[in-house]
């Protein structure tokens, strides 16, 4: 099986639950282990979340995001397509405090998706855009 779906929205934290109901459809038939699939719904958020607020916090909220999700037998994949700066994501988690030890509200986002995606970059496209790539096997 391998069916992938595709979304496109503004820059608006208000439409994160619309991205989760887009991206519900992706669980048909739902997974047996219900954990990988809350697990991939928490790096679509945290994912959104961080390319909302840091990425695109001074565009304007009409600057379109655009996310494909794809499920085969084995992985789920979620990319997320941006506009902004350049972004060096092993440098950002090497800086970033650990989880156990932050107790900051903010700041733990890349963190968290590190610690639950199999796979996760951020690749800059050739039409300057980023790309947030996130895989999970199950």
């Amino acid at each position: 099986m391998n069916y992938k779906i595709f979304f496109k929205i503004n820059t608006d934290i208000a439409n994160l639950s619309q991205v989760l109901s887009w991206f519900e459809q992706l669980n048909e038939p739902p997974l047996d282990d219900t954990n990988i699939w809350w697990q991939c719904q928490t790096l679509l958020i945290e994912g959104f979340t961080n390319i909302v607020e840091h990425a695109h916090k001074n565009l304007p909220v009409e600057t379109p995001i655009e996310i494909e999700a794809m499920r085969s037998n084995e992985k789920i994949e979620i990319r997320i397509w941006y506009s902004g700066e350049p972004f060096n994501l092993e440098k950002k988690l090497q800086d970033t405090v650990e989880l156990e030890e932050n107790e900051e509200e903010r700041g733990r986002g890349l963190k968290i998706m590190s610690a639950i995606a199999d796979n996760l970059r951020y690749e800059r496209t050739t039409d300057n855009r980023s790309c947030l790539f996130m895989g999970k096997f199950y």
